[in-house]
């Protein structure tokens, strides 16, 4: 018998003893909510486990086998990629908040460079310093309930044992949560860059993986720190362009790449200083519809990012957040568009650093086609901030509360336990946002 097993059978062993002591002391919910996450938290929380079909229904939870003594079904709970959030900041913890929380954070603009020197018996003025804020508010809400009641809890301690079909209805819920917040990285990451690259409408890496090395360009010509110095850099792609670069002979190749890393394990590893993932949660993006805008007559200067445009056509969607847009006086640059529009002129806003070559009365713009949005960002650059719900003093109906792991992701989250009629409940509730702090530092992979 190997270790691993002994392990898991000595952990059986101990929930089982951990129920068993509870419900001869404290009545059987107690030692329900003991076994239950007892077990999972001895087990190191969420390993696959056996369990009997099960699904949920509005407010019970109903065994989906026919015959409970005769039939038991092996389930390994799946679990997509996420990349993103390993990607970035994340500010989790277990201290409660208000749902719009507030995050702060300041922002500082260029200071002015002086070309001349004169010296004097007086000491010149300083020269004004702009410092701005931005925030981000935690609106995003994630919950799942999980109902439990007498009779089906029984079912399956006769059967299949509670243990494992508790443990695996907690870890859909937290594989729920964890794809929406995911989901919600990428989305707020890719409309968030400065610029973007590739072709919109074909996946990366067909034939080469030049596009890295253009990514890595946009980053460090906005001023990020080369990412081979640091190793805080990440490229996140869809599996689609994953499948790709797996295929590129001088990947898969030992004499050509070096090591056989993609070969024998399939990871992804680095290129040119930038760590390769992917996640299910890259986000699609459906470009807006107008036509004809130009810039108006005043022009716009190199690091303008509010650009004021005129004698566009809406056709309803007009320019998105989220667009690439490009100009016919700057064809080398693709900007991402911060704040659209859907008049016929008027301003919008591009991401920061903004114009890399000056606009001038009259430039074309182009919309960008719909694009999958593949997103390379330095780790500061994009943060997660994920919280439970504030409680009030002296706590609400929930009688014990546990926090949870999820291996996965990286996430913490917090589980509650409601007792009512006949049944009890297992609530898991998070707050969560994500921002783009520094757009500069964020870039578009086209595909």
């Amino acid at each position: 018998m190997n270790t691993k097993k002994t392990l898991h059978i000595a952990c059986d062993i101990l929930a089982v003893i951990a129920f068993l002591t509870a419900f001869f002391t404290q009545g059987l919910v107690h030692a329900l909510w003991v076994g239950g996450l007892g077990s999972i938290a001895v087990h190191t929380i969420f390993v696959g486990m056996k369990s009997d079909r099960a699904m949920l229904c509005s407010n019970t939870l109903t065994i989906s086998s026919l015959t409970e003594l005769l039939y038991k079904a092996k389930n390994k709970v799946a679990r997509e990629l996420t990349g993103g959030i390993a990607a970035i900041m994340v500010n989790s913890s277990d201290v409660g908040v208000s749902i719009n929380g507030t995050v702060t954070s300041i922002k500082t603009a260029d200071p002015t460079l002086n070309t001349s020197y004169t010296p004097s018996m007086t000491i010149p003025s300083g020269d004004d310093q702009t410092i701005s804020t931005e925030t981000m508010q935690l609106s995003q809400v994630a919950n799942v309930r999980i109902p439990l009641q007498g009779e089906t809890i029984l079912q399956l301690i006769n059967t299949v044992g509670f243990d494992a079909a508790y443990q695996q209805l907690i870890e859909q819920g937290l594989r729920k949560m964890t794809n929406a917040i995911e989901s919600h990285v990428c989305s707020v990451a890719y409309k968030g860059a400065s610029r973007a690259t590739g072709t919109a409408g074909t996946t990366p890496f067909g034939s080469t993986l030049n596009i890295i090395a253009d990514v890595r360009q946009i980053l460090v010509d906005n001023g990020m720190t080369e990412p081979e110095k640091d190793g805080l850099t990440s490229l996140v792609m869809n599996t689609n362009a994953g499948a790709n670069f797996r295929k590129l002979t001088n990947i898969y190749k030992v004499n050509e790449a070096g090591d056989s890393a993609t070969l024998r394990e399939g990871t992804l590893g680095r290129i040119f200083g930038i760590t390769l993932g992917e996640s299910a949660g890259i986000a699609s993006h459906t470009k807006g519809a107008g036509t004809g805008y130009d810039i108006g007559a005043s022009g716009e200067a190199i690091g303008q990012t509010t650009l004021t445009l005129e004698g566009g056509t809406v056709n309803t969607t007009g320019i998105k957040a989220g667009d690439v847009i490009a100009f016919d006086t700057d064809t080398a640059n693709k900007y991402v568009v911060r704040t659209g529009s859907t008049a016929t002129a008027g301003d919008i806003v591009i991401n920061d650093p903004g114009l890399r070559v000056a606009g001038v009365d009259a430039s074309e713009l182009t919309i960008g086609n719909s694009y999958t949005a593949n997103f390379a960002c330095h780790k500061s650059a994009i943060e997660l901030a994920i919280r439970p719900p504030a409680m009030p003093p002296g706590g609400d109906a929930a009688t014990a509360r546990v926090t949870l792991f999820d291996k996965k992701s990286g996430l913490t989250f917090t589980a509650a336990l409601y007792l009512g009629y006949g049944m009890n409940m297992v609530d898991i509730t998070c707050f969560y946002q994500a921002k783009v702090w520094k757009p500069d530092f964020v870039a578009t992979m086209l595909g």
